[in-house]
């Protein structure tokens, strides 16, 4: 199925979806169900990491099994034409090579099969974190195949929620790019364009202007969408968008920020050959707007496990 927004990126994490079948979720018996059912395809997760096949192309999947029912399960839905559930492992049972999200993407040959791990790994890091009721700190049951969560207490419900963030590439009037290392990044030389949450009660487009102004203080305009995509590290959604910076002075927030810098496209393609410039992997929207903006694909990557 392809994917359904409208974008000038090839993205990995968008190219095509699986039919989530939600409405199934309700049916209490739907898991016991399909893990009783030897058709069914089984995703093993420990943390957030997959397997994939001998080929290194193909995610690894299996039939169920018995202990499968002692397990955090989750309905992921249905994947040409047979249905996919997700199932935790235990960490001290992981087999010798896992991959994960990052790595697993790059490699995966299939975009179902990149649909059906950027799901997993993203309602897993969910649960991981939704243990106990934010309301009460009592213990919360798994519900709706994995995609709710209960209070054993008090009876309120909690969803798997993504958080919205926006990601820009600015350019100046002569055309330069601002590159940004931040304070979090690995690696010395890696930089990329400016991201961050948006605020509530905050249109995307106003996150842009205030994210910008706030991390490099440069007052941008003429923000425009571009395309969006998953990023469930551990939970985000990616809007991309260009702006235009109306002045080009540097001040950059020390918290944030630990160098910024414009490029022109000389600059940029000098600094990857110098090797003293490297930018995400294409996984990311950030790659893909530094690619819209130089016109093409580059070289110099980070290194993700």
């Amino acid at each position: 199925m392809p994917a359904t927004s409208q974008t000038p990126f090839d993205l990995i994490l968008t190219r095509a979806t699986h039919d989530r079948a939600g409405t199934s979720r309700r049916d209490e018996q739907l898991l016991p169900r399909l893990l009783a059912d030897p058709a069914t395809q089984v995703v093993d997760l420990w943390g957030d990491r997959v397997v994939l096949d001998a080929a290194g192309q193909r995610l690894a999947v299996r039939p169920p099994e018995a202990a499968d029912a002692g397990r955090l399960a989750i309905y992921l839905g249905v994947a040409r034409e047979i249905q996919v559930v997700a199932v935790v492992r235990d960490l001290d049972d992981a087999p010798g090579e896992t991959h994960s999200l990052r790595s697993a993407g790059m490699q995966l040959g299939d975009d179902v099969d990149v649909s059906l791990v950027t799901t997993a790994v993203g309602i897993v890091n969910w649960h991981a974190r939704q243990g106990f009721c934010p309301r009460c700190g009592a213990p919360t049951t798994v519900m709706e195949a994995g995609w709710v969560r209960r209070c054993t207490v008090d009876g309120s419900e909690d969803y798997p929620r993504t958080d919205a963030a926006v990601i820009m590439s600015v350019v100046d009037d002569d055309d330069r790019l601002l590159l940004a290392h931040g304070t979090r990044f690995r690696g010395g030389v890696g930089m990329s364009v400016l991201a961050g949450f948006v605020e509530p009660g905050e249109s995307l487009e106003a996150a842009v202007e205030r994210e910008v102004m706030e991390e490099v203080g440069v007052p941008v305009t003429d923000v425009r969408y571009l395309g969006n995509q998953p990023w469930p590290f551990p939970a985000s959604l990616m809007v991309g968008f260009t702006a235009r910076a109306t002045a080009t002075t540097l001040r950059t927030d020390p918290v944030e920020i630990s160098a910024a810098r414009w490029f022109s496209r000389e600059e940029f393609a000098q600094a990857l050959k110098d090797e003293t410039l490297t930018v995400p992997a294409r996984l990311s929207i950030a790659r893909h707007l530094i690619e819209h903006w130089y016109g093409g694909p580059v070289s110099g990557l980070w290194k993700h496990s």
